[in-house]
């Protein structure tokens, strides 16, 4: 069960690499889960609730310090059921909802499904404490964006910085590099994220 487990979670991991185009730390994580959930489920003798519980608020800690995307997210527990699958003894199903659930995954990602044209991005800025927010980037906006609305004001390091949040459309993706450029001559040349 636990070769299987680890046999399927790198192909889950492949799988993760071909749609996201990234590998790293996560996909490597990815290789692994299954094998984990297998061993941990192996261990709490099949108490099947005590397991999941336990797997879960570990898989969902990452999500704590960065964010994590739908992808991601569909990934851990898709790994974590193949994992679980095995664990039960069921072998041939494990392979077959890995491959099942893989080219489902993979079909979504090549067709786009799920995905929206939308323009919209959120955009970051810092700024020291000292320079008053209201207002303050209304011109490059006007220039640069067909519409712009603020989500939230943050303090940030110790209350020296204060970091914007928006929701921002652009009048053109070319000019995306001239804004942040714009945005930078304002705020100091501190953070701006996009």
């Amino acid at each position: 069960a636990m070769g299987c487990a680890l046999a399927l979670g790198f192909l889950i991991a492949l799988l993760y690499k071909l749609t996201s185009g990234e590998g790293g730390g996560f996909a490597g994580a990815l290789a692994v889960l299954p094998l984990l959930v297998t061993a941990v489920i192996m261990v709490v003798n099949g108490n099947l609730g005590a397991s999941v519980a336990v797997l879960g608020a570990f898989g969902l800690v990452r999500f704590r310090s960065a964010p994590g995307s739908g992808r991601d997210i569909a990934f851990i527990f898709f790994a974590m059921a193949v994992g679980l699958t095995a664990a039960m003894g069921f072998l041939t199903l494990a392979a077959l909802f890995t491959l099942v659930a893989g080219a489902a995954l993979l079909l979504a990602e090549k067709t786009g499904f799920g995905r929206t044209a939308c323009r919209e991005k959120l955009l970051r800025i810092t700024i020291p404490e000292d320079l008053s927010y209201n207002g303050l980037f209304d011109d490059l906006f006007t220039v640069y964006t067909e519409k712009a609305q603020m989500e939230r004001v943050k303090t940030t390091n110790m209350g020296t910085k204060y970091e914007l949040s928006y929701r921002v459309t652009l009048r053109r993706a070319e000019a995306e590099k001239d804004f942040l450029d714009a945005l930078r001559c304002r705020n100091g040349n501190l953070t701006v994220s996009l």
